[in-house]
């Protein structure tokens, strides 16, 4: 396992990482979820990444009780806040009363004294600037979390708190987590990451496989017991148009030419990219896990033929608008 900074903060994390979005709770059990998260530190991940909102809370009282076993310092832990956890006007977004009461219950159900970053997990524009970042400085100096950043957020919405933290002299984001793959690229490529480069952020990427279509587990059907047949995921069977599944038979295809799965290619695509500090992976077996996890070298495989053949399958490379 490969190490890379956050940003230019001094955080390593690894280079592939475990979250519990949609798995936890939802399509693994208790046993399955403790076994994925051993599974991964064994193999040298650090980064574990869950939010207040999966499952109803179920995905961090199961990656609680996944890490209860292993030593805190070996593992970095985050979560995020804004979405609807309480009922009423205050049961959501970035005010500084939701992102208090909203820490010390994902705190109580991680089983964690502290979080080693705590993310916005989404913009609201209901609560200034100054109000959200003066909350995370304020959780530092408590000891509850370590650093914060965004996720979801436009590069002139970072840019602005990251602005605003420093002319009150508090501490700005550290990350920005953003849904980043094959598919789903400009605004990363050509807004984000320079952003985040110039201020010093991590960038931390969700969503390697396009919820699975990138695995090539979609090519000929549906198969039974994979996400899109699940209940509210209507907008996962949209998404598998004929135009994106003939685009991922193509990569199997290339994938195959230099030893790997189409999940591998898809991930190993992504970590060419120095910028991205991890790309956090789901997993509902151990044995998807390490074929995740065995993305990390392969990065290397990928010439700048193999590269460029890539785009000209892709047809999507970002231009400046």
């Amino acid at each position: 396992m490969h190490y890379r900074r956050l940003g230019r903060w001094g955080l390593k994390i690894s280079e592939i990482s475990l979250g519990d979005w949609i798995t936890f709770g939802g399509q693994v059990e208790e046993k399955t979820a403790i076994d994925l998260v051993h599974a991964a530190y064994a193999a040298g991940v650090n980064f574990f990444d869950s939010a207040d909102v999966n499952a109803g809370g179920q995905g961090e009282v199961l990656m609680g009780r996944a890490i209860r076993g292993l030593p805190r310092e070996g593992v970095v832990l985050s979560s995020k806040v804004f979405f609807p956890t309480f009922p009423g006007p205050n049961g959501r977004g970035l005010s500084r009363k939701h992102i208090f009461e909203a820490v010390h219950a994902s705190l109580k159900r991680l089983g964690t004294d502290y979080l080693d970053i705590y993310f916005c997990h989404g913009f609201d524009p209901d609560s200034p600037y100054e109000e959200v970042v003066f909350s995370m400085n304020t959780l530092i100096q408590q000891g509850k979390i370590l650093y914060w950043g965004t996720s979801g957020w436009t590069a002139a919405q970072i840019s602005t708190a990251h602005g605003e933290a420093r002319r009150f002299n508090l501490i700005p984001p550290s990350a920005e987590q953003v849904q980043y793959n094959m598919f789903r690229r400009h605004s990363f490529e050509m807004h984000l990451a320079p952003l985040c480069a110039d201020r010093g952020l991590g960038l931390m990427v969700w969503g390697p496989l396009a919820s699975g279509i990138l695995s090539g587990k979609y090519n000929h059907s549906i198969p039974e017991g994979s996400r899109a047949k699940l209940d509210g995921m209507a907008w996962l069977r949209d998404q598998l148009t004929p135009e994106r599944v003939e685009k991922v038979h193509r990569l199997t295809a290339l994938a195959g030419e230099v030893d790997l799965t189409t999940a591998q290619l898809a991930i190993a695509w992504l970590l060419r990219r120095k910028d991205v500090c991890t790309v956090i992976t789901g997993a509902t077996s151990v044995e998807q896990l390490e074929e995740n996890l065995e993305a990390g070298e392969a990065h290397e495989q990928l010439s700048e033929d193999i590269l460029e053949r890539i785009e000209e399958i892709l047809g999507n490379l970002p231009e400046d608008e």
